[in-house]
């Protein structure tokens, strides 16, 4: 018996990416077709932060719905800086952060998805990845052999990827239909402009702690990763679990996109503060007497 599919996500982007399986990297722009002054951003970037502080407010009042954020993307693209430009003004109780790095021990003893799943966000909150299970199609895929350390039985390289695509489409799919509302983003950074904020970061004493040799030698396959994301975006962008290729080389416009996205996406959920009980309110002007009369 198939399933129906779960309720898609109400969202408005112009970098939204297609489910049909056609999605280009190559077409993926990086800048924005058109100029904004820094103003007009800032400005942008502020209205959204106030409409986000009130709906998440209601998000967390309401207590029906949880929002999952995955953000992925090349060193040095902004991932960082863009989670604390827009989450700025939501209140810490309701949002919350998890950066997935190299696997350690104790994750690499259960399936590619059980060291997310366990950080899954609470029903009324904002939950965020930095980085995901999608390493595990995109970095993996680029270097096979971390394959081993894995330890799967029977590994088939010519089947192991489109497998996981499979496996995400069903977590992703098990995970809307069951109240969390997931948005992911890749923020397309291009070639040059990596190596430009690379080179910052040499030349900046105080950015020289965001340098790592290793980001460089993972630049040396650039293309490598293009194809896998390009593949990752194309098998994974679903109306309940929609990608955005946000163009990143514009710092303050990939803000306000994942910004203004991640509102629509709010606005579009079908929330409200929890109206009070008849009983406890006809009680109301007794408390408010007793504590006036205090």
């Amino acid at each position: 018996m198939s399933l129906p599919n779960p309720p898609s996500v109400k969202v408005s982007s112009p970098y939204l990416v297609s489910s049909d399986g056609t999605f280009s990297v190559a077409d993926a722009p990086t800048e924005p077709a058109d100029s904004f002054g820094k103003k007009e951003l800032k400005k942008r970037l502020k209205a959204a932060q106030e409409k986000l502080r009130e709906l998440q407010r209601v998000l967390y009042a309401h207590d029906h719905h949880s929002v999952l954020l995955v953000f992925q993307a090349m060193d040095a693209a902004g991932k960082d800086g863009t989670i604390r430009a827009v989450m700025s003004g939501v209140n810490p109780a309701g949002c919350e952060v998890h950066s997935f790095k190299k696997p350690s021990s104790e994750e690499l003893d259960h399936d590619f998805l059980w060291r997310t799943s366990r950080r899954a966000p609470e029903r009324g909150r904002i939950g965020i990845y930095n980085r995901s299970y999608y390493e595990e199609v995109l970095v993996v895929r680029v270097h096979p052999g971390y394959l081993k350390g894995q330890r799967i039985p029977d590994v088939d390289l010519d089947t192991i990827w489109d497998e996981r695509m499979h496996s995400i489409r069903e977590h992703e799919a098990h995970l809307a239909r069951n109240g969390t509302t997931i948005l992911k983003f890749w923020l397309n950074v291009s070639h040059g402009e990596q190596k430009a904020r690379f080179l910052s970061r040499l030349d900046e004493p105080e950015k020289n702690w965001k340098f790592a040799v290793g980001d460089v030698e993972e630049r040396q396959h650039w293309p490598a990763y293009m194809d896998a994301y390009q593949e990752a975006l194309r098998e994974t962008s679903r109306p309940w679990a929609p990608w955005m290729a946000i163009p990143a080389d514009n710092k303050a416009y990939m803000r306000v996109c994942v910004a203004e996205a991640l509102v629509s996406a709010l606005e579009g959920l079908e929330m409200r503060y929890p109206e009070v009980d008849a009983k406890e309110a006809a009680r109301f002007e007794e408390m408010r007497a007793l504590l006036e009369s205090e």
